[in-house]
């Protein structure tokens, strides 16, 4: 195993001071962009996990956030759980992580076990059917990542925007006969709102829509191939990179190198094996800095709640 590093050695690495690391990790905002930009990198690229024993909190307290996400194998929120923990280490907070299972009822326990061990504050990755009640009584003190909450923050993917903008990316290369493969409408977000925005975007394109739906899974979308693909099949846009690795898999059984395949996620994993691969992302990284950052400000009285959609990235 390799030596951890410290903050001295990314400073080395950056070229900075090991104060201007510190004022990086604690979001000072006199640290200029360039030098910011700079040792984030260097972050990022390194793995480096601010200690928490350094950060530890004034008289003797231990500050906790509760970080409870829906699947601990998903590469979606395990993108934002990267960008979550450096800012919450840096600001002294040590983390304790939970898994719902998109369990409505598991998800409502946790909550309780984390009130109960008087946590400060939760990041919530939400789902469909999750109860609004469980969260509200957080009030202040609890970030909704995925799922739109009005009676707390929220920070929202934008579920339209992001298959729009795959659909326009393949629309743009000449290619008219576009099919579809998704989760099922009843997830709310990454099946209906995406599926959603897949028929309207072909109803203003006077497209023929040609989609299937099915479980948030490569086997699932894998099977799902042949029901939409016909002789003369452009590309497949997929509601995830999950799903559209299923669909490459399938593509490259059947010999059908010239169909296009977009997925939407940013997974590393997806532009190494399958470079030529458009994916959209909706914005992972983002999400789990600013909900770090919004619910420190909130447990300090800072500022208000927010509801926010960010915008895709695209990736390829």
């Amino acid at each position: 195993m390799g030596k951890k590093l410290t903050i001295l050695d990314i400073a080395k690495l950056a070229g900075v001071g090991k104060s201007t690391v510190s004022r990086v990790l604690t979001d000072d905002p006199k640290v200029k962009p360039e030098t910011r930009a700079r040792v984030e990198q260097v972050i990022a690229e390194s793995g480096y996990i601010p200690s928490k024993s350094a950060q530890s909190m004034r008289g003797g307290r231990q500050k906790v956030i509760g970080v409870i996400i829906s699947r601990l194998d998903s590469p979606s929120e395990n993108r934002a759980v990267r960008a979550i923990l450096p800012t919450l280490y840096a600001a002294g907070y040590d983390v304790v992580i939970m898994e719902s299972q998109f369990d409505v009822e598991k998800t409502s326990g946790h909550l309780d076990v984390l009130k109960r061990r008087s946590v400060d504050g939760v990041i919530l990755f939400g789902f469909t059917g999750l109860e609004s009640c469980s969260v509200e009584r957080w009030k202040e003190r609890i970030i909704v990542i995925a799922m739109e909450a009005e009676a707390v923050s929220s920070i929202n993917y934008d579920n339209r925007g992001v298959i729009v903008r795959a659909l326009e990316h393949v629309f743009a290369d000449n290619k008219r006969e576009i099919a579809y493969i998704g989760v099922d409408p009843e997830d709310k977000t990454t099946g209906e709102l995406r599926l959603n925005a897949y028929l309207q975007w072909c109803n203003d394109k006077a497209i023929q829509p040609v989609y299937q739906t099915g479980q948030l899974h490569h086997e699932s979308a894998y099977m799902l191939v042949d029901k939409v693909l016909k002789p003369e099949t452009q590309a497949i846009v997929c509601a995830s990179d999950t799903i559209a690795l299923g669909v490459i898999k399938r593509l490259q059984e059947l010999g059908r190198s010239d169909v296009s395949v977009t997925g939407v996620g940013g997974n590393d994993l997806l532009s190494f094996l399958f470079p030529n691969t458009y994916s959209v992302d909706p914005g992972y990284k983002t999400a789990g800095k600013t909900a770090a950052k919004q619910l420190i400000k909130q447990l300090s009285g800072e500022t208000e709640r927010v509801h926010l959609t960010l915008d895709p990235e695209s990736r390829n």
